[in-house]
């Protein structure tokens, strides 16, 4: 006699993750649109100062835990999707998980509430308001732009250029930050002459909220996104023809991940060639991966986006992998 089976393409898109918590018991507080937060209910969470590292995303029927003992148990990866959920909770294997999910819900999950349905728009980051200021004098030529290989028009387009007025930017190479709407909301300032910290940001500008050069690439009528670590990378990928954001260092959000599954159908990795870049791209393709397909460009060891040609770009780019 054959097994049951279980439809898993079925189960996660119909059965909604807090209804299956809520069978176990497990209170989370929203955080933010379509998310929910709290103490993490998994019995491989060990960690004593990361409780609260348990989230859920309801539009993209995922969930993820960032403790360091969660990552651990799991190769690595940071979450998964509802029949992950289970055979982590019931300690079974996926197929069990699938068969008790269908045992559960046998069809009463299939009309989700419509807040569980994809967003395609995201509000803006409450955290990061428009700044009612720009700044003046910023030189686009400057030849510090010219020695990382960034075209005059690259510059005057996203408006980056060493900053000579007065306050705590001054001296430094400034890169305007917008949101996903084009509003300005902050200046991050590089060093150019090995100055501490190489970048500055304004105080309470929260990197996590944003992807920088979103609302360029949102408009290129293009179905698939780079991503990179940092504002040069973005830069060289753009003049190398391409849609890019940059998440403005190695860590990944919830709301970052939002933004790019709402926009983007494609997602190409692109990170640095080191070993935190490495496994900031392999952790990111995991989020990503329960909903949208993702590429990984791999870098040489050592070797950044912004330390590539055009031709150098395009080239890695031709020989992406499909990430599993």
């Amino acid at each position: 006699m054959p097994l049951p089976q279980a439809d898993f393409q079925s189960l996660k898109q119909r059965i909604p993750i807090d209804r299956v918590l809520a069978r176990y018991g497990v209170k989370l507080r929203p955080a933010g649109p379509h998310t929910l937060s709290g103490a993490c209910p998994l019995p491989t969470h060990t960690s004593q100062h990361s409780r609260e590292s348990f989230s859920v995303n309801l539009a993209l029927r995922v969930w993820s835990c960032h403790s360091a003992s969660c990552i651990a148990a799991r190769n690595d990866r940071i979450g998964g999707h509802v029949i992950d959920l289970v055979a982590i909770l019931e300690g079974c294997g996926l197929r069990q998980a699938g068969l008790r999910l269908q045992d559960w819900f046998d069809g009463r999950a299939t009309d989700p509430p419509p807040v569980r349905e994809p967003a395609r728009t995201c509000a803006p980051a409450a955290s990061n308001p428009p700044l009612n200021f720009t700044l003046q004098g910023i030189d686009t030529g400057h030849p510090y732009l010219v020695q990382r290989g960034i075209s005059p028009s690259t510059a005057r387009l996203f408006g980056v250029g060493m900053y000579r007025g007065a306050g705590f930017l001054t001296g430094r190479c400034v890169v305007p930050i917008r949101d996903e709407n084009g509003r300005l909301i902050a200046y991050a300032g590089r060093a150019v002459h090995g100055e501490r910290p190489k970048y500055l940001f304004p105080a309470g500008f929260r990197e996590s909220h944003v992807l920088f050069n979103l609302d360029r690439a949102r408009h290129t009528g293009g179905s698939n996104v780079i991503v990179v670590e940092g504002f040069f990378d973005a830069l060289k990928v753009h003049q190398a023809g391409h849609a890019v954001v940059a998440l403005m260092g190695t860590s990944f959000s919830q709301r970052q991940l939002d933004l790019l599954a709402s926009y983007f159908p494609q997602v190409t990795l692109m990170l640095d060639g080191d070993p935190p870049g490495r496994r900031a791209a392999e952790i990111i393709a995991q989020l990503l991966l329960p909903t949208t397909p993702v590429d990984m460009a791999a870098l040489p060891q050592g070797v950044q986006p912004d330390q590539l040609s055009s031709t150098e770009i395009n080239s890695l780019l031709a020989r992406t992998t499909v990430a599993l």
